[in-house]
């Protein structure tokens, strides 16, 4: 892999390692070669679990340990990571036997979010803990903002939808108004409308997705049923 590529990727992150050897390591699946990112995988889940841990700990100072368990769960799902590896292009950048490369491995969820964090294992190791709370954090903020402590089994939308049908109003109008930035790395700005708000309640996120929940989670404290941040 060229270096330019590496730089390009380390913008894309926004962390420049100074052991370049750590990110090419971090993206080397197990099918490419004998030195793979598998142990920097397993550390980057116990650091992202801590620090997905200790963010909730802190935004949620109420919050019960059952439901921070559940939260957190959500904040680093396999799917979560894979929308944010797809959002750097990390896939491009993937070393991957030629197995896995027919059959379309850099697209896969499972690779890409085992990649992810493998890449914060590495960070870790390159810059130390802090390092790592900074880009984890900066990463996953638009999903922090979307949670909220009633019913953490259930996201912003299904609860504002449940809301909106117990009371036999209409369902929610979701509309992307605007997409911004380079096509690697997008921010999505959706309006959400219904019926029982005079005004349309906004959100955004790196992708449709978390932005409609945000938009959501936005509706349900306009409508008083949930407080930011509960």
């Amino acid at each position: 892999m060229s270096t330019s590529s590496l730089e390009r990727l380390q913008r894309r992150l926004g962390y420049q390692f100074r052991d370049q050897q750590l990110l090419l390591v971090a993206l080397t699946h197990r099918s490419f070669a004998g030195r793979n990112n598998e142990r920097l995988e397993f550390l980057g889940d116990a650091i992202l679990n801590f620090i997905a841990g200790e963010a909730l700990f802190n935004q949620f100072p109420q919050a019960r340990e059952g439901q921070l368990s559940r939260l957190r769960a959500r904040l680093v799902k396999g799917q979560t990571l894979a929308v944010l590896a797809r959002g750097f292009d990390l896939g491009d950048y993937l070393r991957l036997g030629s197995g896995e490369l027919k059959s379309g491995g850099f697209r896969r969820e499972s690779i890409l979010a085992d990649a992810l964090e493998a890449v914060i294992g590495a960070i870790y190791l390159d810059g130390g803990i802090d390092a790592a709370r900074e880009r984890v954090l900066a990463w996953l903020d638009n999903e922090l903002q979307g949670l909220t402590l009633v019913d953490t089994n259930k996201d912003p939308k299904t609860r504002l939808q449940e809301f909106l049908q117990s009371r036999g109003a209409q369902l929610p109008h979701y509309e992307v108004v605007d997409i911004q930035g380079e096509p690697h790395c997008r921010t999505f700005y959706v309006e959400c409308q219904i019926a029982l708000l005079n005004e349309r309640t906004q959100g955004q996120g790196a992708s449709r997705r978390i932005a409609e929940q945000v938009a959501a989670a936005a509706a349900l404290t306009a409508l008083g049923v949930e407080t930011a941040h509960e």
